[in-house]
């Protein structure tokens, strides 16, 4: 039964970054699920309090790196609130469409899109879609650094 909870485990750990390619799929819970998993049906006391301030100020890091990322760069960049709402609404539908091209071309789209009919300037629009785009990569990047940290504490936590 332990090995099968332990599959269980790694799977969610491995669909919390499936997560960051398809936003849809949510990253923290998935990978609280496997903390959880492991706390409630392997081993109750294995973790340290440590462990859970520690993953629960960086889950905090990773909810907010969108916003901090997207805020950063889009106004930068001197863009819209409308280029940053679109932005986070093109990185959902771009899920949809032809993941992961689709999360780099919809918001791109959406942003210069907004950004034309705002400013109604193109360079300016082009400048504030690919701070957006910057903001995404940003974001993700810093997801899935935070993710393997989180993961890696585990695994630190159960072994020694």
């Amino acid at each position: 039964m332990t090995i099968v909870l332990w599959i269980l485990i790694i799977a969610f750990f491995i669909l919390s970054f499936v997560g960051l390619i398809f936003p849809i799929i949510p990253s923290v819970a998935a990978l609280w699920g496997g903390f959880l998993l492991y706390v409630f049906l392997i081993d109750a006391g294995e973790l340290s309090v440590w462990f859970w301030i520690g993953t629960g100020l960086l889950t905090l890091l990773i909810l907010g790196s969108d916003l901090i990322a997207s805020q950063f760069f889009v106004k930068k960049y001197k863009g819209s609130k409308w280029g940053e709402r679109m932005a986070a609404i093109g990185v959902i539908l771009g899920s949809f469409i032809y993941p992961p091209i689709g999360l780099i071309v919809v918001p791109f789209i959406l942003v210069f899109v907004a950004e034309m009919i705002a400013s109604k300037n193109a360079n300016h629009a082009v400048k504030v879609a690919i701070a957006s785009l910057f903001a995404f990569l940003s974001s993700t990047f810093a997801k899935f650094i935070i993710q393997l940290v989180m993961i890696s504490w585990f695994f630190i936590e159960v072994i020694w």
